[in-house]
C-alpha cells in the first residue's frame, strides 16, 4: 500500500481566528486510506515567525491552527501505526485552507522528512515585520510590574524607552498602538498612563515600523500586534505563574481554559506588586510603590460551520506612587496614581464562499486616570480625575482571486472625553508672582474618527507587491481629513534565500487626547501673564524604508534596514507647570533617519541568539506649531521661528544582544546586554543646583556641555531548568539577575520636577511556570 498525501483547499469549516491583518488559517482533516478520521499529533513550527506548536485532532481527525502569520511553516503528522507525514506549508490568504491528509500504515510507507531552511526566511514577504514568539515570551527576563510587554518590544531594533516604559518607535512620541487580537488601543500603554495586558497572556507578537498596511492609522509610530493565548486542543489547559526577587516584587498569573464540542471557554487572573513601579529620579528610589491587578474571561463558539462568533471581557487596575525628588521627600508629599479599565469586545465573522470571508467586531472600553497629592505636596497640591468612554467598530471584508488578496474596511471610533483637574499652590516661590493660587478646571468633549482602506497583495513570481490606500477624519478641536496611500515591494532571491524590500507610507497620526481639553482651554490663560495657546494639529508624514532579509541554511538570519521619516506638524508632549500632567505639543517638521540590523542566530548546535544595532539621527524645527506655552516658554515659542533642535529620542546608538546555550536536556543559561549612547536633555538652570537637588551620583551620569546623558549599559543573565516534564505536565524555573554590572543609568535628565527618570539598578527575579 502506498501512502497518500492529499492536499487540498477546501471551504472553510470555521471563521478564521479574529485577530491581525497578515495572518490565516490552517485547518486539517486526518483520515486513514479509507476516509475514516483519525485522532493525531500535528507539529506547526516556522523558524522565520518563531512559532511553533502542536495540537491534537478530535476523534474525527480535525483540527486547527490559527492566528498564522503569512509565511512557510513545517507541518509534520503523526498517527501510531501509521507513518508519519512532513510537508512545508504557505500562509498567503486570510481565507482559511483546509488540508486534507491521508495516512497509510507505517511498514509499508515512505516517510517524507521536510527540514526547516524553506521557513527561515519569507521569501513572499513585500517589508520587514520583527516577530517574537512564544518561546521568546516564555523565557523572557523578568520584567518589574506593568512592563512584562514594553521590554519585549524595546529589546527590538529601532525602539526606544523614555521614562516608565514609554515606548518610542524611530523617534515618535506617543505615537504606539496596541492591536490586542484585532482591536486597536491607541492611547498610551506604559505603567503610568495605563495598564497593560501582561506577557503571560500573549503566544506571539508581530512588530512594524515601516510598510505599515494600510488597515491601521492614527497612531503611527509603530504597531504592535499581539496574540492572545489560546489552546484548541480538546479538553482542559491551563498556567500557573509566581516570580518574585528586588523592589519587594511579587507578580503571579493564572490561566485556565476547556474546549468541548464547539465551544472554548477561558479565564485569566493575575496581580502584582513593586516598590519600584515607576523609574525614580534620584537612586533613592522614594514614594515608588505599586500594585497591578487583572481579569478576563473569553468565549469562543463555532455558531456554524461558517460562522464563528467570539465575546470577550477585560478589568485592569493599578495603584501606584509618584516618585519623590528629595525636596519632595524632605517636605512629606506623597502623590499617588490609578489607572482603571474596563474592555469587552465582540467579534463575528462569516465565510461567505471558499474564497471570501467577512468580520464584523466592536468594543466598548472605559479608561479612568486619577492623581492624589497630600497635604505636604509641593510646589504644589495637584489633584486629577481624567476618564473617557470608547466605542469602536470595524467591518472588513476579504476575498483571495487569482494571485490578489484583497481586504477592505470601514471602522469608527467615538470617545467621550471627561477631564478634572486642580492645584493648590504650596510653594509660590516655584512660580511667577502671576501665576494663579488655585485652579479648578472640568471639562468634556466627543473625540470623532472615522476611517476606510483597501489593500491588495499580489504575488507575481518572485515579486511581491502590497498596495494600499487608507481615509481618515479626525473631530475633537479640529475638523481635518487625510487620504493615505501606502505601497511595499519585495523581490525574492531564492538561490541566496534573500529578499529585497522597499515602503513608502503616507500617514495621518492624530494628536494624542491625554489632557488635550485643559491644555486648549482659554481658562489656562490665567496661568500667566505670557501665553501662547494654538490648537494641535494632526501630524502628516511620509515614511521611507529600503531593506533586506537573508538566510544562511537553517541556522542564520540577517535583517538591515535603512529607513527616513519626514513629518510635519511633528507631535511632542509638554508639562503643564510643575504637575507632572503632560499634554500634546507640536512643531513645524522633523527628520529623522537611520539604519538597524540584525543577525539571529537560530540555532547552531546547543547555541541560539541575537545582536541587533540601531542608529537613529532626529532634528525638530521650529517654530512650534500647537500646544500651550507659559511664561518663558511662550517667549521662546512666539520668538524662535527658524533653527533646530535634536528630537528628545535621538539616542545615536543603540546596541541589543542575548544567546542562550543548552546545557544539559533539562538546564540552560543566557546573558545578554543593553547598550545606549545616551539621550539629549535640555536645562536651563544652575548644575550646581542640580547637584544639590541629585547628589554627584546622578550628576556624574550627566554631560552638561554635550547637552546629553553618558552612555547606558545593562548586562543580564539567566539560568533555567525544566524541572518536570511530562505528557500533560510541565514545570519551568528560571532566575535572572538584571543590571549585573551595576551601573546608575540615569534615563531622562531635564531638571527640577521636570519627569528626570533613572533606570532600574542591580535586580534579581526567581520564576516558576507550570502549565497543563
Amino acid at each position: 500500500m502506498r501512502k497518500i498525501l492529499a492536499v487540498s483547499l477546501l471551504p472553510a469549516l470555521a471563521g478564521v481566528a479574529f485577530a491581525q491583518v497578515n495572518t490565516g488559517e490552517l485547518r486539517f482533516q486526518i483520515t486513514d486510506s479509507a476516509g475514516l478520521g483519525l485522532k493525531s499529533t500535528i507539529e506547526v513550527s516556522s523558524l522565520g515567525n518563531q512559532f511553533r506548536t502542536t495540537l491534537e485532532t478530535d476523534d474525527l481527525g480535525r483540527t486547527v491552527a490559527p492566528r498564522l502569520s503569512y509565511g512557510a511553516y513545517n507541518v509534520t503528522i503523526r498517527h501510531t501505526g501509521f507513518a508519519s507525514v512532513s510537508k512545508t506549508l504557505e500562509v498567503r490568504s486570510a481565507v482559511p485552507a483546509v488540508y486534507t491528509v491521508k495516512l497509510a500504515v507505517a511498514p509499508v510507507a515512505t516517510v517524507v522528512n521536510v527540514g526547516d531552511e524553506a521557513t527561515l526566511v519569507d521569501l513572499g514577504r513585500p517589508s520587514s515585520v520583527m516577530q517574537i514568539g512564544s518561546t521568546e515570551i516564555e523565557q523572557r527576563v523578568t520584567s518589574l510590574p506593568g512592563r512584562s510587554v514594553q521590554d519585549l518590544v524595546n529589546s527590538q531594533p529601532g525602539w526606544l524607552y523614555e521614562g516608565n516604559a514609554v515606548l518610542h518607535p524611530r523617534g515618535s512620541e506617543y505615537q504606539t498602538q496596541f492591536v490586542i487580537d484585532g482591536i486597536p488601543l491607541t492611547d498610551n500603554r506604559s505603567p503610568s498612563f495605563g495598564p497593560e495586558i501582561e506577557a503571560d497572556d500573549l503566544d506571539s507578537m508581530s512588530i512594524y515600523t515601516a510598510g505599515i498596511p494600510a488597515e491601521y492609522g492614527r497612531k503611527m509610530g509603530g504597531v504592535v500586534e499581539l496574540n492572545t493565548k489560546r489552546n484548541l486542543n480538546p479538553g482542559p489547559h491551563g498556567e500557573l505563574s509566581i516570580s518574585g526577587g528586588s523592589y519587594d516584587s511579587l507578580q503571579g498569573y493564572g490561566q485556565i481554559q476547556d474546549t468541548w464540542d464547539k465551544n472554548t471557554l477561558g479565564f485569566t487572573a493575575s496581580g502584582s506588586m513593586s516598590a519600584h513601579y515607576l523609574n525614580p529620579v534620584v537612586p533613592e528610589n522614594y514614594t515608588n510603590r505599586g500594585t497591578t491587578g487583572d481579569f478576563s474571561v473569553r468565549y469562543d463558539r463555532d455558531v456554524t460551520p461558517s460562522d464563528r462568533l467570539v465575546l470577550y471581557v477585560r478589568h485592569e487596575l493599578s495603584r501606584f506612587e509618584i516618585p519623590n525628588e528629595m525636596v519632595q521627600q524632605q517636605a512629606g508629599q506623597l502623590q499617588t496614581g490609578g489607572n482603571f479599565e474596563t474592555i469587552g469586545t465582540a467579534s463575528y465573522q462569516h465565510t461567505f464562499s471558499p474564497d471570501s470571508i467577512g468580520m464584523l467586531s466592536g468594543m466598548v472600553r472605559d479608561n479612568a486616570k486619577d492623581l492624589y497629592s497630600n497635604e505636604n505636596s509641593t510646589p504644589m497640591i495637584a489633584f486629577q480625575h481624567n476618564d473617557f468612554r470608547e466605542g469602536y467598530v470595524k467591518g472588513t471584508f476579504s476575498f483571495h482571486h487569482g494571485i490578489q488578496e484583497i481586504k477592505a474596511g470601514l471602522e469608527s471610533d467615538t470617545t467621550f472625553l471627561h477631564e478634572n483637574f486642580n492645584y493648590t499652590v504650596t510653594d509660590p516661590t516655584r512660580f511667577d508672582d502671576s501665576t494663579p493660587r488655585t485652579l479648578s478646571f472640568l471639562g468634556q468633549r466627543p473625540d470623532l474618527e472615522e476611517s476606510a482602506f483597501v489593500e491588495d497583495m499580489i504575488r507575481l513570481g518572485k515579486w511581491t507587491v502590497s498596495a494600499g490606500l487608507r481615509y481618515d477624519h479626525y473631530q475633537l478641536l479640529l475638523n481635518q481629513f487625510a487620504f493615505s496611500p501606502r505601497i511595499s515591494v519585495g523581490r525574492s532571491i531564492p538561490s541566496l534565500k534573500m529578499v529585497l524590500h522597499g515602503s513608502y507610507d503616507r500617514v495621518f497620526q492624530t494628536p494624542s487626547f491625554e489632557n488635550i481639553l485643559i491644555s486648549s482651554s482659554p481658562q489656562i490663560d490665567e496661568l500667566n501673564d505670557d501665553f501662547l495657546r494654538l490648537p494641535v494639529r494632526p501630524s502628516r508624514g511620509n515614511y521611507y524604508e529600503g531593506g533586506m532579509t537573508e538566510g544562511f541554511s537553517d541556522r542564520l538570519r540577517m535583517d538591515v534596514n535603512f529607513y527616513r521619516r519626514d513629518v510635519s506638524n511633528y507631535a511632542d508632549d509638554d508639562q503643564l507647570l510643575n504637575t507632572g500632567v503632560s499634554y500634546p505639543i507640536a512643531f513645524r517638521k522633523a527628520v529623522i533617519y537611520g539604519a538597524e540590523g540584525k543577525l539571529e542566530l537560530v540555532r547552531l548546535g546547543k547555541l541560539t541568539g541575537y545582536v541587533s544595532y540601531s542608529y537613529m539621527v532626529g532634528n525638530v524645527w521650529y517654530p512650534v506649531t500647537g500646544g500651550l506655552f507659559l511664561g518663558d516658554d511662550a517667549d521662546v515659542a512666539t520668538s524662535q521661528l527658524n533653527g533646530h533642535f535634536p528630537d528628545s529620542q535621538d539616542q545615536r546608538n543603540t546596541v541589543r544582544t542575548r544567546f542562550q546555550y543548552q546545557l544539559t536536556k533539562r538546564l540552560w543559561a543566557a546573558s545578554g546586554l543593553s547598550y545606549g549612547s545616551g539621550l539629549p536633555f535640555e536645562f536651563d538652570g544652575d548644575p550646581s543646583d542640580a547637584l544639590a537637588q541629585y547628589g554627584p551620583a546622578v550628576i556624574s551620569r550627566i554631560n552638561f556641555d554635550r547637552g546629553r546623558i553618558l552612555p547606558l549599559l545593562s548586562v543580564n543573565a539567566t539560568l533555567g531548568a525544566d524541572v518536570y516534564s511530562s505528557d500533560k505536565i510541565k514545570m519551568r524555573l528560571q532566575a535572572d539577575g538584571d543590571n549585573l554590572n551595576g551601573r546608575l543609568n540615569v534615563i531622562d535628565f531635564g531638571g527640577l520636577f521636570s519627569g528626570n527618570a533613572i533606570g532600574p539598578g542591580r535586580s534579581f527575579a526567581l520564576r516558576l511556570s507550570t502549565s497543563f
